[in-house]
């Protein structure tokens, strides 16, 4: 992909939020009100300054065209926002606003909201900003800044990639556009607003199948006039349209859970801006943001203190199973803890068959969770000669991560997993197959920690040699 002519501009409404945490146990004695004992209070960028820091967690140069002044909250945010992003600013009449909300046990129980002003007219910086932009974010929170550089916003549209975060308060997004992700609230809204005399199943409240979502973002970007139009639906994932289409993307969320969703939204619209700013295309932008939302909120949201500050690592994102040594090592100590067995298997798994499954399935029996140690493309090649593998150990990796036995996957770059193996520490090593223990090298290395070694077979007639074999017979 080629890299941006410009930086990132991220234009919005910025905040100041706080989240003031604890543990409500009793009722107080005055009204039937949970008292909280307070246990923690952390303030962090929020609106656009949030999406503006998300944007930034890859080290990217981001500009925020925003409102801000000279008030005690205008200064705290200026302090927590990340070195990379710069602050291109619009006047302020009045205070930044501050949202304060009240967590007991994870989940809020009040927000309190102050200040507030208006939005001034933009100048030269701001201009200079937009005018040089590689990509632009709208960040939308309907208190004006996206309508005070809505001609620019136009404009811009015409020449880069512009991703709009709508808000119900807000103007509609510019035409030409590259993305729209509302949520699916806000998608019913706008329907009713923005397109008059539509009626039946994109209207219907109750309606929540992915057809109605689908038809109702593919009407917004018809009414819009923009590319596409993502339609956000919290653990379910997204619905990528276009105007006169009936050929929706579902972009499932692999795993989910019960989490704080506060900042998913703009963790969502700043990936898919990071992407399409790369040259990426709105399928792969909206693939993207939905696997990024989904790792942002299970691993804390804005409640993390550096959530909003790190992008993922790849082996964080939900429904991919842990792949590298840390986080492996991370999950070996929590299962010991509770006085598990650790279970590590190994081989190529080139074509993954019925006698892999039937393998991997028995291995994850004898234990209390499996790793499975892959055979780098390099090693495949010297223990099964040309042509091997068939599939690249990327492809290898994903597709056991998919299987419900398999807790960890590593690869290693050796003929054997000794040094792996050494690293891990496993209670117990299987190997598959027509092999004895004595005959096995990694044997030794289990007894050097009082580890197990045992085989066990495969099923019989299924192997990746011979159905290679018979798919190119079929071929001739």
């Amino acid at each position: 992909m080629s890299a941006p002519r410009g930086p990132l501009v991220v234009v919005g409404d910025i905040l100041l939020d706080e989240d003031v945490t604890g543990e409500a146990t009793r009722l107080a004695p005055d009204a039937p009100v949970p008292v909280v004992e307070v246990q923690a209070e952390r303030r962090r960028p929020g609106g656009a300054g949030l999406a503006a820091a998300l944007a930034a967690r890859d080290g990217r140069e981001v500009v925020l065209v925003t409102a801000i002044g000279q008030d005690s909250a205008s200064e705290a945010v200026r302090a927590m926002l990340p070195p990379s992003v710069r602050l291109a600013e619009l006047p302020l009449a009045g205070t930044l606003p501050v949202k304060s909300r009240v967590m007991a046990d994870g989940r809020p129980l009040v927000r309190m909201d102050r200040g507030g002003g208006t939005t001034g007219e933009p100048g030269p910086a701001v201009r200079r900003a937009l005018a040089g932009a590689g990509a632009v974010l709208v960040a939308d929170y309907g208190r004006g800044a996206a309508a005070a550089v809505r001609q620019e916003l136009a404009e811009a549209a015409g020449r880069v990639p512009v991703v709009w975060d709508p808000h119900p308060r807000g103007r509609p997004p510019v035409a030409r556009a590259r993305l729209v992700t509302p949520n699916e609230h806000e998608a019913r809204l706008f329907v009713r607003e923005h397109c008059p005399g539509v009626a039946g199943i994109v209207t219907e409240e109750g309606d929540d199948s992915l057809r109605a979502h689908s038809l109702r973002g593919a009407l917004l970007a018809e009414r819009w006039q923009v590319g596409a139009v993502a339609v956000t639906l919290g653990d379910r994932g997204a619905v990528l349209t276009r105007a006169d289409s009936d050929d929706p993307l579902y972009l499932p969320v692999a795993a989910g859970g019960d989490c704080d969703p506060c900042g998913a939204g703009d963790c969502f619209a700043a990936t898919a801006a990071t992407v399409l700013a790369d040259g990426g295309l709105p399928s792969e932008a909206v693939s993207r943001a939905v696997e990024a939302a989904a790792a942002f909120v299970t691993g804390g949201g804005v409640a993390s203190p550096v959530g909003w500050r790190r992008q993922a690592a790849p082996a964080d994102v939900p429904g991919t199973v842990p792949r590298d040594l840390p986080a492996i090592r991370a999950l070996t100590e929590a299962v010991r803890a509770r006085g598990g067995t650790v279970v590590a298997a190994g081989g190529c798994f080139d074509l993954l068959h019925a006698g892999h499954v039937q393998f991997l399935e028995n291995a994850r029996r004898t234990g209390d969770c499996l790793i499975v140690c892959v055979n780098s493309d390099a090693s495949v090649r010297r223990l099964k000669g040309p042509g091997r593998p068939l599939n690249p150990a990327e492809d290898r990796v994903r597709v056991l991560g998919g299987l419900g036995c398999v807790d960890a996957v590593a690869e290693f770059g050796e003929d054997t997993p000794e040094a792996l193996l050494r690293e891990l520490r496993p209670d117990v090593w299987v190997k598959g197959g027509d092999y004895r223990v004595s005959d096995l090298p990694e044997a030794a290395a289990l007894r050097e920690w009082g580890g197990q070694t045992l085989v066990l077979p495969y099923l019989d007639g299924r192997s990746t040699t011979e159905l290679a074999r018979r798919a190119a017979f079929v071929r001739r």
